[in-house]
């Protein structure tokens, strides 16, 4: 692909369409579909309407107690099956069991992620925002390779943020370990990684006909924030004084089921057939990044995260850590 690609399509989505929207015409009578971080927030409803389709979906979950209270009442063909994205023993535990479980896969849906979260480490001394957004599901997807490319059609969603603008691969020092620890500066850093992660994605699944998109799903107020002080979201202008939604919150914020409805496109629609590896938002493809706009920390995609150099620079060193893990 090319920054050329990033081009609207107008797709006939907009950035408050529903996940049920989205999903109104499509059949997934007989697909299969992996959701990680599928029993809260916009992976809750991406779970919702996949299964409302026809799909049958798989959430790899760290706590079945919690996952099962919040799935009771779905109705559909939904399995949990235990995985942390955290410890790489139990991704390749969750992948190999798929491997021998599924006939298919048609839809991964690398959803899972943290934010601004605390300095900590995973896996061989990962800083844990890349360790998790990137790396756990960077495992997760090279398990269940061999079952998407052998899966006509397949597609692969990572989702993204507008966050990547806070920051390019920090690639002297991804992990933080010479620098101060910045956790929106580390958040940036995984959440381009996963838009990186779909472009060379796209690359590798496209012998077989698969496909791989990033998504940016919107200001939406989910556990994703558990990690961030009530003060804190007041002086990012999320909060008011009194704690409640702001008006620009209100204004510019989505629901958890208009987050999720950007994933279902990318999952889903026909539109982007030939459109591999882009980053979507608002139901469509993101356009580029108009630097002097006043939305351009809220909109577009900035170049860095869509370079293909970089995708495969970072695919490698992925491919290295995870070798060496």
């Amino acid at each position: 692909m090319s920054i050329s690609d990033q081009a609207p399509l107008q797709s006939g989505f907009h950035a408050k369409s529903t996940a049920a929207e989205v999903v109104a015409d499509i059949d997934l009578a007989g697909k299969i579909a992996i959701v990680t971080g599928g029993y809260s927030g916009i992976g809750l409803e991406t779970v919702r309407a996949l299964a409302s389709k026809g799909a049958k979906v798989i959430i790899p979950v760290r706590s079945e107690a919690k996952a099962n209270e919040a799935l009771a009442a779905l109705p559909g063909d939904i399995t949990t099956v235990p995985m942390d994205l955290a410890e790489l023993a139990s991704v390749r535990a969750f992948a190999g069991a798929m491997q021998d479980a599924l006939p298919r896969l048609d839809l991964l849906i690398n959803n899972a992620g943290v934010m601004a979260s605390p300095e900590s480490r995973v896996g061989p001394g990962w800083e844990s925002q890349f360790g998790i957004c990137h790396m756990g599901h960077f495992a997760l997807t090279q398990g269940l390779f061999s079952l998407l490319e052998n899966t006509p059609d397949a597609r692969v969603v990572a989702l993204s943020s507008t966050a990547h603008k806070i920051s390019d691969i920090i690639w002297d020092d991804i992990n933080f370990e010479r620098m101060p620890y910045d956790k929106w500066r580390a958040y940036g850093q995984a959440k381009t990684a996963n838009a990186l992660f779909a472009n060379a994605l796209s690359r590798r699944l496209k012998p077989s006909g698969g496909l791989a998109f990033a998504v940016h799903p919107g200001g939406i107020f989910t556990p994703l924030q558990r990690h961030l002080p009530k003060e804190e979201m007041i002086a990012l202008g999320w909060l008011g004084e009194d704690g409640e939604p702001s008006e620009l919150a209100k204004a510019g914020f989505k629901t958890p089921e208009q987050g999720a409805s950007t994933t279902l496109w990318a999952a889903t629609s026909p539109q982007l057939v030939s459109r591999p590896g882009v980053y979507c938002e608002n139901a469509d493809i993101a356009a580029v990044t108009v630097p002097d706009s006043p939305m351009a920390r809220y909109m577009g995609v900035d170049p860095h995260a869509c370079d293909d150099d970089s995708a495969e620079r970072l695919w490698r060193l992925s491919e290295d850590w995870l070798a060496s893990a």
